[in-house]
């Protein structure tokens, strides 16, 4: 099966990748509940580089792309499966937080199992000296959980990516709104999410380099 139409819109800068668990209010007041759903969840979002690994980073890249272990005890299990010690895991993730590679340990929540049911991605068309400026006030916005700049296309203007999270559609409507009149932007899309076909982490090591590293 192939497209009638497509855009290709490389990002240019992420002005905000964030969660803000605040959002939840009718989740918040039951807190085992939330880590339950959150836990599985939990990924390690990887900014790797072009660069060589060491067979120790394979391993331990080979283990982590795949999420945190639904346990007391992630860095221990997830050393296990790279038969090393917790402390030479430990090291590597660090070291890749010096070096840039790693941003960040965080969790991946699924928004419609969270009980937000109404996901939008909001495309602006913003003039590229004000991208920084309305960038920033959009993501000011606790409903919105990313802010991306991209790329234009022919017949397609919108150069600034909101994601907005809400129960439902009338919210999103009334918080496009107010997000327009605080960042000045008047032309802008609605894109209603209608169904979530696939959210995966990325893969960096694939099987058969697993297999080659991780015995």
């Amino acid at each position: 099966m192939t497209a009638d139409c497509y855009a290709f819109l490389p990002r240019q800068k992420a002005l905000l990748v964030n969660i803000r668990l605040g959002v939840y209010n009718h989740i918040r007041e039951a807190i085992a509940g939330l880590c339950e759903l959150l836990s599985p969840l939990l990924k390690m979002r990887i900014g790797m580089k072009k660069r060589h690994l060491s067979d120790v980073e394979q391993k331990v890249l080979a283990v982590i792309q795949k999420g945190f272990p639904n346990s007391l005890s992630p860095y221990e299990d997830m050393a296990a499966k790279a038969d090393m010690e917790t402390e030479q895991l430990l090291g590597v993730l660090k070291k890749w937080k010096r070096q840039g590679k790693l941003r960040r340990v965080g969790a991946v929540v699924n928004h419609f199992k969270a009980g937000l049911g109404i996901g939008a991605m909001v495309a602006w068309q913003v003039e590229p000296e004000r991208i920084e400026e309305a960038g920033h006030i959009l993501a000011g916005f606790k409903q919105v959980s990313h802010a991306y700049e991209r790329e234009t296309a022919e017949n397609w203007p919108y150069n600034l990516y909101t994601m907005v999270h809400t129960n439902n559609i009338e919210d999103v409507e009334r918080i496009v709104r107010q997000m327009s009149q605080a960042c000045g932007v008047t032309k802008y899309r609605v894109l209603l999410t209608e169904r979530e076909l696939k959210k995966v982490p990325p893969t960096y090591v694939t099987p058969e380099r697993e297999d080659e590293q991780i015995k």
